[in-house]
C-alpha cells in the first residue's frame, strides 16, 4: 500500500522560521518551525491524510497498532523501527548525547519503576530505545559540533584566546591559563569536561572570559553566536573541545551512542531510531543531568563522524551507518529499492512515480507517503531530489 502521509513542524525555540514550509514549498509562514516528525512515535505521530484507506485510523501510531502486520509486515510490531524528520536550525541546539540500547533500557526500567511521569521536565528517557541518527544536509551549509577532538587541536584554539587576551583583555589570561593547565593530552578530556560542566571552581569566570574574547572576533563565530544565545553557559567553553563542522548541501553526519553533538544552523533530514531519549550538557534552559550524562558519553576524541553513501548508479546514493537498521536513500532520478520492511518516500523537490509490486503513487514538492512492505521492490522514476527512510539488514 502506499497511503499519504502528513503533519505540522514543531515549535521549538531553536527553529528557523519558516524553513520547513519554504523547503516543502508549502505556503509562506513566518510560524517558528523546527522540526516535523515522519513516523509513528508517540511524541508526533504522522497524520493519515485519508484514514478510510488504513481502516479509519487517523495516524500511523494508531494504524500501526490497530493492524500491525498490514502496516509494517510484523504482525508483533509496537511501532516503526525508524523516525523520520525534517530539521531547521535557525539558532544553536542544547549540546547532547544519546544512549546505547542497554542503556536506555535501564534507565527506561529505572524511571518507570521510579513513578515519574513521562513528560515531566526531569525525565531523562521516554522509551527504552537508543537514538543513533544521521543529518543530511538539504540547505546550501549546515553547522554542527560533533565529537570530541584530539586536545592537542583545543589547546591551540586556547593559545589564539591567549594572544587576543594579551591585545585586548588582560584580565581573561589567568582564566585561560588555568584551563590550559588542565588540559594536557586526551586523557584529560573527561575530567576537563566534568569540571565545565558541573561549573566548577573557575568556570564561571573562564566562561566570563572566553564570552568577551569571542564577541569582536571573526575567528570564533560560533562561539559569539553561543554566547549571546545562552550567556553564562558552559556550553560557550565545551564547544571549544569539540569538533565543528559545515556541511556542504548533500553531505551527512552520523552521531551514534554517546557522540556529544549540537547542530548550530541550517536544514536538514534527520533519519534515527524511533526514540526521543535525549541527555542534554548545556545550551538550553532544560533539565540537565549531570551524572547520567556522564555514564553516556564518549570522551574518546575520534574523526568527524562524516558519513559516506554508497552510490549504486550516478543518481541514487545509499546512507546506512554501521550498525544500524535504518537507512536513507536520495534519489535525483531513477532507480530501484527492494524494500524489506515499511519505508517512508519524501519528495523535496521535481517529481516522482513510485512503483511497488502491488500499487503505485505520483509525488510532487512536499508530498509524503508511506509504503508497507508487501509492495517489495519498489521502481522510482522522476527527476528532483526524493528521500525514502526505511530498513536495512
Amino acid at each position: 500500500m502506499f497511503v499519504a502521509i502528513t503533519n505540522s513542524p514543531r515549535d521549538y525555540a531553536w527553529g528557523s522560521r519558516g524553513a520547513i514550509s519554504a523547503l516543502l514549498g508549502a505556503e509562506r509562514t513566518d510560524a517558528v518551525e523546527a522540526e516535523l516528525w515522519l513516523g509513528a512515535h508517540h511524541g508526533s505521530p504522522s497524520r493519515i491524510v485519508d484514514p478510510s484507506t488504513t481502516g479509519g485510523a487517523s495516524d500511523l501510531a494508531e494504524w500501526i497498532a490497530a493492524d500491525p502486520a498490514t502496516a509494517t509486515g510484523d504482525g508483533d510490531a509496537v511501532t516503526l523501527p525508524f523516525l523520520l524528520k525534517v530539521l531547521a536550525a535557525g539558532s544553536p541546539l542544547s549540546l547532547q548525547a544519546h544512549p546505547t540500547p542497554e542503556q536506555a533500557e535501564i534507565g527506561f526500567a529505572r524511571e518507570e519503576a521510579a513513578g515519574i511521569p513521562i513528560d515531566a521536565a526531569h525525565r531523562n528517557y521516554k522509551d527504552p530505545y537508543a537514538k543513533p541518527e544521521l543529518i543530511l544536509a538539504v540547505s546550501d551549509e549546515f553547522g554542527a559540533l560533533c565529537g570530541f577532538r584530539p586536545a592537542s587541536e583545543t589547546r591551540e584554539a586556547i593559545g589564539r584566546l591567549l594572544e587576543l587576551a594579551a591585545q585586548s583583555d588582560e584580565d581573561a589570561r589567568g582564566p585561560l591559563t588555568h584551563w590550559l593547565d588542565r588540559l594536557g593530552g586526551d586523557d584529560s578530556i573527561q575530567s576537563v569536561f566534568e569540571w565545565l560542566i558541573s561549573s566548577g571552581e573557575g568556570v564561571d569566570e573562564l566562561v566570563a572570559a572566553v564570552a568577551r574574547l569571542v564577541s569582536a572576533n571573526p575567528g570564533f563565530a560560533t562561539q559569539r553566536t553561543i554566547a549571546e544565545a545562552y550567556p553564562g553557559d558552559p556550553g560557550l567553553v565545551i564547544s571549544l573541545l569539540l569538533h565543528e563542522v559545515t556541511l556542504a548541501k548533500g553531505e551527512a553526519l552520523f552521531l551514534p551512542a554517546g557522540n556529544i553533538h549540537a547542530y548550530l544552523h541550517g536544514v536538514g533530514i534527520e533519519l534515527m531510531s524511533s526514540s526521543d531519549n535525549v541527555l542534554r550538557g548545556g545550551l538550553t534552559p532544560k533539565h540537565v543531568d549531570v551524572p547520567e550524562l556522564l555514564s553516556v558519553l564518549d570522551f574518546r576524541p575520534l574523526p568527524a563522524p562524516y558519513l559516506i553513501p554508497e552510490v549504486p548508479v550516478p543518481d541514487v546514493r545509499i546512507f546506512h551507518p554501521e550498525g544500524t537498521d535504518f537507512e536513507l536513500v536520495e534519489f535525483e532520478g531513477a532507480g530501484l529499492l527492494p524494500l524489506d520492511g515499511p519505508a517512508i518516500a519524501l519528495c523535496l523537490d521535481g517529481s516522482f512515480e513510485l512503483t511497488g509490486g502491488r500499487g503505485s503513487a505520483s509525488l510532487s514538492r512536499g508530498e509524503i507517503v508511506y509504503v508497507t512492505p508487501d509492495e517489495g521492490d519498489l521502481t522510482v522514476a522522476g527527476a528532483g531530489m526524493l528521500v525514502v527512510a526505511t530498513t536495512a539488514g
